[in-house]
């Protein structure tokens, strides 16, 4: 097994796109790359503590490889814009890679570098790669979000288009 912690905007989104993709074994939403601990949603909603919304991803990497979780990372989110995602704006938001070792930093910043040259993005790339410092679990209601609330107007909105393109990017990663 193998972990991965990602920040694309909000937590709620990529969670559930991670949840569809075969070898992913767990998916947990939280808060990392701040100055405060054991931050709340409502702390770090306010923009203040300097957390990012990421998960922590646990896959299978004889199933499913670190650089795949990064691939789908980068579709799963627009990469190119600083410290928002569509209507959420602030830090919290931020495109960002938490590497827990020189191997994930390496293979990070690798298909970074192969994005940007193929010119896939019609902007720069602005995703950070950091060394996680700490990872905060969110709170309960947080997780599962989707699947809990699957007509809750975001998630029709903003989470179902992303399951889509996933879905027809990737049909042979997701789980039937």
């Amino acid at each position: 097994m193998d972990i991965a912690v990602l920040g694309g905007g909000c937590f709620w989104c990529i969670e559930a796109l991670y949840k569809n993709i075969k070898g992913v074994v767990k998916v947990e939403p939280g808060y990392s790359g701040g100055d405060v601990e054991n931050p709340t949603y409502e702390e770090v909603s306010a923009g203040n503590t300097g957390h990012a919304e990421v998960v922590r991803v646990e896959f299978d990497n004889s199933l499913l490889s670190y650089e795949m979780i990064i691939k789908l990372f980068f579709v799963a989110h627009d990469p190119t814009t600083l410290n928002r995602q569509g209507f959420d704006v602030g830090t919290q938001y931020r495109s960002v890679i938490f590497y827990l070792n020189d191997y994930q930093k390496k293979i990070a910043n690798k298909v970074k570098e192969e994005l940007k040259e193929e010119k896939l993005f019609p902007n720069p790339i602005v995703t950070e790669i950091k060394k996680l410092p700490q990872f905060y679990l969110a709170e309960e209601y947080h997780h599962n979000y989707f699947e809990k609330n699957p007509n809750n107007a975001f998630c029709q909105t903003v989470i179902n288009p992303k399951l889509n393109k996933l879905k027809s990017l990737f049909s042979n990663l997701i789980v039937e």
